[in-house]
């Protein structure tokens, strides 16, 4: 993997804090509002110009320390990344819990919650337009009106139409920060979802592992009590020729025990990472049926992640933090907007007669309009309290933005250095798992030849016993391990697409 083992090129990570920066410095203009209008000037006590858009203030290493695969140049992982292990079940698995995964679709109506939230918020930015349609009908038994002219007795209706409409003029760009909010709550929305659906990947990943892993102990584990009681069958061979003692027997029968007490664990475990695979693809335990295999059928996937600086753009929850970032920023300016006017426009216009016939006459139109300023003058220091309210979340955001990206390096060093640290056990635990096996065979053939001591034979057959099942923990880490790593670098990676509608995410009968 380049420079980081990983391959990672020449470009550093200086390159992605200007594309943070980009998409955050968009919500700077909200500062430079402060002063737009001079004609107001004294209603107000002064111009507040402070940056909007805080200091990330990140220590960005050049590359990573940790070198799993040198020299090796591939491609960065993939969408569908768990093809990599070459498991046809393991990728119906996947597909299937793609579209049917329960927290994924909980997560994608949250998605469509903040859509809708949206859209109520940019609706502040456009006229309010109401309809108005009155008939009234009146008598009179004074023969006047209440204007007080003469009029004949009888009945005397009255119609009318108008529309009426209402705008404010975002002149600080209140309205427009309150959307461009909404909008960043959104995107984490989104990034919410994509962190919840890696988070099921990676957890039907780990658990099919866990089942191939469980189903491997449990052959072995039978392996190895058939081969115990075959050492048992030829001690009780030789007690019954009168060439062996009982204690010989017992400490066989004790190790053939052993063995078959670890059984019923692992089909507990067995069981318990079904109804989890179960889980995660929202069927009944009984409707899940896993042929499963072995872990020695599964492939390692290459691993190339691609340039270091990336990472920040690719990681599900550093794009959310980055768009809570830039909501709070946004609700900053807002919250500021709110020391200086608003101006309201109001109009209303119709028809209004005592005739029907007549309602829609040019004698019969009507119209009138508004226009009014408030500037807050004494409010008890409510709108300094929700602006100092504003920038202590804004601060907070931006403290868990920045441990949120820290905690991305290690999370990528921690599973780097896995892949490198349980392969290198893996390929040691091969070597013990060979010798022991050899050391048994020598046991059992000098027991059979009546040459062996029982203690040795009762030694190799524990430490082969115990070799093999640590093996196949070994695998079991192994392949978890890059597990781990692809959920560190934020899953398969994408071109980042900026400004994507929320409302296209969702396709019908797929959670995601």
């Amino acid at each position: 993997m380049g420079q980081l083992a990983l391959g990672f090129g020449s470009r550093g990570w200086g390159d992605a804090l200007p594309r943070r920066a980009t998409h955050l410095r968009a919500l700077r203009i909200s500062a430079t509002r402060a002063c737009a209008a001079g004609a107001v000037a004294v209603l107000l006590a002064g111009c507040i110009m402070k940056q909007d858009l805080p200091d990330l203030a990140l220590d960005i290493p050049v590359a990573y320390q940790k070198d799993a695969t040198p020299q090796r140049q591939d491609a960065p992982p993939t969408l569908d990344w768990w093809r990599g292990f070459r498991s046809a079940e393991l990728t119906q698995l996947m597909e299937e819990a793609q579209r049917v995964n329960l927290d994924i679709a909980a997560a994608t109506a949250r998605l469509l919650q903040a859509d809708a939230m949206t859209r109520t918020a940019g609706a502040a930015l456009l006229p309010t337009l109401d309809a108005n349609a009155s008939a009234t009908r009146s008598k009179s038994s004074s023969g006047y009106l209440n204007n007080g002219t003469v009029a004949a007795r009888g009945t005397i209706n009255t119609y009318s139409t108008s529309l009426s409409a209402s705008y404010e003029i975002d002149l600080w760009g209140k309205n427009r920060d309150a959307l461009l909010a909404a909008e960043e709550s959104a995107n984490a929305s989104r990034y919410d979802r994509d962190t919840v659906a890696l988070t099921a990947m990676a957890s039907v990943a780990n658990a099919y592992f866990q089942v191939l892993a469980a189903q491997d102990r449990i052959a072995t584990a039978e392996r190895n009590i058939t081969s115990a009681k075959r050492i048992y069958d030829a001690i009780k061979a030789r007690v019954d020729a009168g060439t062996g003692s009982d204690l010989d027997l017992a400490q066989q029968e004790s190790l053939l025990a052993n063995q078959r007490a670890a059984v019923p664990p692992l089909r507990q475990t067995l069981t318990q990472n079904l109804n989890i695979l179960a889980t995660l693809v929202a069927r009944p335990p009984e409707r899940v049926h896993i042929r499963g295999g072995s872990l020695g059928r599964v492939s390692a996937p290459r691993v190339t992640p691609g340039l270091p600086s990336e990472l920040l753009i690719q990681r599900p929850d550093i794009r959310r933090q980055e768009a809570q970032l830039a909501s709070a920023t946004a609700n900053v300016g807002s919250a500021r907007a709110q020391f200086f006017p608003s101006i309201q426009l109001t109009g209303q216009g119709g028809y209004q007669s005592a005739a029907l016939s007549a309602l829609f006459m040019p004698q019969s139109a009507f119209f009138n309009l508004a226009a009014g300023l408030t500037q807050p003058i004494f409010d008890a220091g409510r709108i300094q309290a929700n602006f100092d309210l504003t920038k202590a979340q804004q601060d907070e955001l931006l403290q868990t933005y920045r441990k949120t990206v820290i905690s991305a390096f290690s999370d990528v060093n921690t599973a780097l250095d896995a892949i490198r640290q349980t392969a290198q056990r893996l390929r040691l635990q091969r070597v013990v798992v060979a010798s022991s096996r050899r050391a048994f065979k020598l046991s059992e053939d000098q027991l059979r030849a009546g040459t062996a001591d029982i203690i040795t034979v009762l030694n190799t057959q524990q430490t082969l016993f115990q070799a093999e099942d640590t093996l196949l923990q070994a695998q079991l880490a192994w392949l978890q391990s890059y597990v781990s790593l692809f959920q560190a670098l934020g899953g398969g990676w994408e071109p980042r697409v900026e400004q994507r509608t929320v409302t296209t995410m969702r396709e019908p009968g797929n959670a995601l």
